[in-house]
């Protein structure tokens, strides 16, 4: 049994407390109550997410006091059928209406327990994080603002201070992981440079000079001008 309210990317894990939580309900279907109850009979995980939800759902009836039901049913009866129905007839006609209300709060009951389930498993999806990093030269006018976005998997770097190299130079911007070996993500030419990246949260950003077109070995062969790590903003 699913319920279109509720988010759609469950694991195994939550496919089985939801299982759990409707069979203690009742609202599987018979074949369904029947595999659920078999299991709960060779699986200790499953059966103890049973009875989890036996006490997690118990305290809604502690609140509420047994009381006897109001007889309207003769009132109900004299309305619908008259004052003349048969002694014979009334006690079908209770039956079914006694079933009738029956069914209707069960439906009600059903309702606000998925409504409970819902609200249970329900979790607001979290704020992606975005990372930056600032890397400001020590020796001349020149910083750039790195940007990155794991969802996109967009690193951005913008010249917000000095200006491009100059001519027959290029600015490449390396990035070094734990092994501390540096490799290339490009060359920043433009005042904003948009990379594709997978990159890893503190890792290490540097821009070298290097000549037109960019270092010709695979490591950085000029000034290392700028470097700093990438942080959660």
């Amino acid at each position: 049994m699913t319920d279109p309210t509720l988010p759609d990317e469950f694991g195994p894990d939550a496919e089985d407390e939801l299982r759990a939580a409707e069979y203690v309900l009742g609202t599987l279907p018979h074949e369904e109550r029947r595999v659920a109850r078999e299991r709960a009979e060779l699986d200790a995980a499953f059966a103890a997410r049973i009875r989890a939800w036996e006490e997690r759902l118990s305290p809604l009836d502690a609140g509420y006091e047994t009381a006897p039901d109001p007889n309207l049913l003769p009132q109900i009866e004299a309305r619908l059928f008259g004052d003349a129905a048969s002694a014979t007839e009334a006690p079908a006609r209770r039956r079914w209406l006694g079933f009738g209300w029956r069914g209707l709060g069960l439906s009600g009951v059903v309702a606000a327990a998925l409504v409970t389930i819902a609200v249970l498993f329900w979790t607001p999806p979290p704020t992606p994080s975005t990372f930056q990093a600032e890397l400001a030269a020590e020796e001349m006018d020149l910083q750039f603002i790195a940007r990155w976005d794991p969802t996109a998997g967009l690193l951005e770097l913008t010249r917000s201070q000095g200006d491009g190299a100059a001519e027959g130079q290029d600015y490449e911007l390396w990035v070094i992981d734990e092994s501390g070996v540096p490799r290339s993500l490009g060359l920043l030419r433009e005042p904003v440079t948009q990379l594709s990246a997978v990159l890893t949260p503190g890792i290490t950003l540097a821009i070298s000079l290097e000549p037109a077109g960019g270092s010709p070995e695979d490591v950085p062969t000029g000034p290392v001008l700028a470097a700093a790590a990438l942080t959660e903003t």
